[in-house]
């Protein structure tokens, strides 16, 4: 885990708007609803941020709707979560978060931003890499965390989070619709059993079960490009469980001939979200080594076009360089 909350949640302090604005202690004691009144009825009306918000529990934002995010946050405080599919661990965070957000009903909306998709909402919210979460309270960002978390640090993230908010005259509520719910739930796609035998050697963490799910899948259905991407993807995963990719980067820079350090700088690299390093660093290990060395960087490297996506122009360059080494 990488926390740049080097911003402390609890030291953003309520706006003020009219009135003397109460301190963060005094605001959380009084419950956030009365904190944003006793700054003068402006802010009441103006906020509405004991209220009901309509809107969905979860959405995708794109540069086309971002305001509109930005306007819910002035009534219900909302947690944005920067993804990306070639990411495991942020694709992880972001089932997690929907979960939490279901079970704290309303308390805040999900938003949850693909950076590939929308890059530009990704500039404008300053993400570094994926996954990268941050709130927005009254329209202002403010940093939580990046890359993983424990559940119960999750948890208690968002805690803060909502006392925060409440300080700040922003807790309301999403108005869930549950029958829309329960209709885009009868929307989403059913497990296959493939994906459930997957899921279910993820669980216990077994990568190699997992894998042989998706070997044995592919031999079944060599055409399916999802499955050799779901694969890899767990091979990733498998290189990095237990490990700090902030860790995996200094050691590879220190040791820029070991081919194994640099190979799992790519991999941490990837897993972070920069997908033109990833692919820089094993591009470098195949130039650098020769023989049995450099066929092992060139499947890697094989392996994360697959996973960012072969229409991916980082991908298509990459291609180039790799072919002009080789050739």
């Amino acid at each position: 885990m990488s926390m740049f909350g080097a911003v402390d949640l609890s030291s953003l302090s309520p706006r003020s708007t009219g009135g003397p604005a109460p301190s963060s202690a005094s605001a959380a004691s009084a419950g956030g609803a009365g904190a944003a009144r006793t700054a003068g009825t402006g802010a009441a009306s103006a906020v509405a941020g004991d209220g009901v918000a309509p809107g969905p529990l979860v959405v995708d934002v794109d540069a086309q709707n971002l305001r509109e995010v930005a306007e819910t946050s002035t009534r219900v405080p909302v947690v944005v979560v920067l993804h990306a599919s070639r990411s495991q661990a942020s694709a992880d965070l972001a089932g997690q978060l929907q979960t939490l957000a279901q079970e704290y009903a309303g308390r805040f909306q999900l938003a949850r931003v693909d950076v590939d998709a929308a890059p530009e909402v990704a500039q404008a919210l300053q993400a570094q890499a994926v996954p990268t979460v941050v709130a927005l309270i009254a329209g202002q960002p403010v940093p939580m965390f990046q890359g993983t978390v424990p559940e119960d640090q999750l948890r208690s993230i968002l805690d803060q989070l909502l006392e925060v908010a409440a300080a700040n005259g922003v807790s309301g509520t999403i108005a869930v619709d549950a029958a829309a719910g329960a209709d885009a739930r009868s929307r989403e796609p059913e497990e296959t059993e493939v994906e459930r035998a997957a899921r279910e050697a993820l669980e216990a963490g077994d990568f190699a079960a997992a894998e042989e799910v998706y070997t044995h899948a592919i031999a079944q259905n060599p055409g399916d490009e999802e499955l050799k991407v779901a694969r890899n993807q767990v091979r990733l995963a498998a290189r990095l469980d237990g490990k700090d990719p902030h860790e995996l980067l200094v050691a590879a820079d220190a040791e820029p001939a070991d081919l194994e350090a640099s190979l799992a700088g790519a991999d941490a690299a990837l897993s972070l979200g920069d997908v033109n390093a990833a692919l820089g660093r094993a591009l470098e290990a195949v130039r650098t080594h020769q023989g049995e060395e450099r066929e092992t960087a060139r499947l890697r490297l094989l392996e994360f076009f697959e996973i960012i996506g072969p229409t991916a122009p980082e991908v298509a360059q990459a291609r180039r360089r790799l072919a002009t080494m080789l050739y």
